[in-house]
C-alpha cells in the first residue's frame, strides 16, 4: 500500500472508494476539467479510483489530497507512469477543487510528489503533461522548477512536456 505524504497543510493519501462522491464533485466540474476531453461522470470517477488502486501496487498513482485543517478531500495529486512517444515517463499530475484555486495547494502537493518521486521511486526525471492554454497548471510546474522541454501530440491533443531532472533539483 502506498505510504502517505505530508506537507504543512496537506495529507496526500491513497484514494478509496469512499472518496468517490467528493472526487466526483471535483472531476465532474466542467471548469476544473476544461483541459480534459470532458468532465468525468460518477462511473468514470469510480474507474479513475480503481486505476489508482492498481497503480499503487507499483508505487505510483494519484493520491487523495486532503486539507489537514478541515479533513476535506480537495483533489488528487501524484506520479503516474505515462507512455510519451514510446518512452515511459513519470508524470506529476494534480487536480484541486475549483473553489480552492490560487491558494498554492497544487504547487505544494506537486512539490511533495516530485520530492517523493526522486527519493522513494528513484526517478531520474519527472514530467508534467499540460495543454498549452492551461496557464494555471503551467505556472504550478514552473514554480516547482520544471521547464518546457517540448510540445507533443498526445491523447489527441497538443501537450507541453515540462521536465525536471533529479540532478537539477538537487543543485537548487
Amino acid at each position: 500500500m502506498r505510504a502517505p505524504i505530508e506537507t504543512d497543510r496537506l495529507l496526500l493519501r491513497p484514494l478509496t472508494s469512499a472518496d468517490e462522491p467528493a472526487l466526483a464533485a471535483i472531476l465532474g466540474d466542467a471548469e476544473t476539467m476544461l483541459w480534459y476531453p470532458h468532465p468525468l461522470t460518477r462511473d468514470e470517477v469510480g474507474e479513475w479510483i480503481e486505476r489508482q488502486l492498481g497503480r499503487y501496487e507499483n508505487g505510483s498513482g494519484l493520491l487523495g489530497l486532503v486539507e489537514k485543517r478541515t479533513g476535506e478531500l480537495i483533489g488528487d495529486c501524484g506520479a503516474v507512469w505515462q507512455d510519451v512517444e514510446g518512452v515511459a515517463e513519470l508524470e506529476i499530475g494534480y487536480h484541486v477543487k475549483r473553489q480552492l484555486w490560487n491558494r498554492g495547494f497544487a504547487t505544494e502537493a506537486a512539490k511533495a510528489t516530485i520530492d517523493d518521486a526522486f527519493r522513494r521511486i528513484g526517478a531520474g526525471t519527472v514530467i508534467s503533461m499540460i495543454r498549452p492554454g492551461n496557464g494555471a497548471s503551467r505556472r504550478v510546474a514552473e514554480k516547482n522548477g520544471l521547464t518546457l522541454d517540448r510540445v507533443v501530440f498526445w491523447h489527441d491533443y497538443q501537450h507541453c512536456v515540462y521536465r525536471l531532472s533529479k540532478k537539477r533539483n538537487e543543485d537548487e
